[in-house]
């Protein structure tokens, strides 16, 4: 078996305690078989950081982006450009908007946003997409900027059916995280249902938001485990189709050829 962990931010787990090194994390992972990782940026500095610790590796791949509660620490969108066009570097991201935390920026937020998918369509690279209390604002971006030709991934996904219906319509794909595990996540749950299999990610988000039974841990990829047998239940599949059919999705959106 097969599975991707199609969103992990490995930079930020804790090498001191709980980790002895990133070789440490991928082994936990691959003793689960989540044999896959695609480690997201959130800043340039960070994915600089981020690719000095991690290397280059057969089963890691990159994104290159600047998250939309980070937009004060800088920008430069002729800098993101040229990292994102790095071979190691499979999509943009991620980006988004993020009206619950941050409003006043709303405008700079877009902007970031459209020139996120500008480069994502110039270089035939896939966005990974953040949205928090801005649904509306998100399509709009989406639509108008022809998010189509490049593709891409709402992840963590947190909103309604008719959201995910929204999304599919744009050839989008849909990443579900250890949040429709927990126990008040029964629109995301119905949203899952709803979801056709062959658009469905499945994701960490480490090291936030560990899934049933790991609340109140440190969340890593091993725990895509959990979430993916979580969803198999709710697709009425066996994990292993499940594994299968994640990891054809991650591979077609972001152009990857597994071995």
């Amino acid at each position: 078996m097969f599975l991707v962990d199609s969103h992990c931010h490995l930079d930020c787990l804790d090498y001191e305690t709980l980790h002895k090194s990133v070789d440490d994390v991928v082994a936990k992972a691959a003793e689960r078989d989540v044999k896959y990782l695609l480690a997201v940026a959130t800043t340039l500095p960070g994915f600089l950081q981020m690719k000095n610790l991690i290397g280059k590796r057969d089963n890691v791949a990159y994104s290159c982006g600047i998250h939309p509660l980070n937009l004060d620490e800088g920008y430069d969108f002729d800098e993101l450009a040229r990292l994102a066009a790095d071979n190691d570097v499979v999509a943009m991201g991620e980006t988004g908007l993020d009206y619950y935390y941050q409003k006043d920026n709303a405008e700079l937020q877009r902007t970031s946003f459209r020139q996120h998918i500008r480069i994502g369509r110039e270089l035939n690279k896939p966005v990974i997409v953040h949205t928090r209390e801005a649904k509306d604002d998100t399509l709009l971006v989406l639509r108008e900027e022809k998010v189509q030709d490049c593709g891409g991934v709402l992840h963590c996904f947190t909103e309604d059916k008719d959201t995910a219906r929204d999304l599919l319509d744009l050839g989008f794909y849909i990443s579900f995280s250890g949040i429709v595990t927990f126990r008040n996540a029964e629109q995301i749950r119905e949203a899952a249902r709803f979801v056709p299999l062959d658009r469905i990610l499945v994701e960490t988000d480490s090291p936030y938001l560990a899934p049933v039974p790991h609340r109140g841990k440190q969340n890593q990829p091993a725990y895509v485990r959990d979430v993916a047998e979580y969803m198999a239940v709710l697709k009425g599949v066996s994990i292993e189709e499940l594994a299968e059919v994640t990891t054809r999705n991650f591979c077609d959106l972001f152009h990857i050829d597994i071995k």
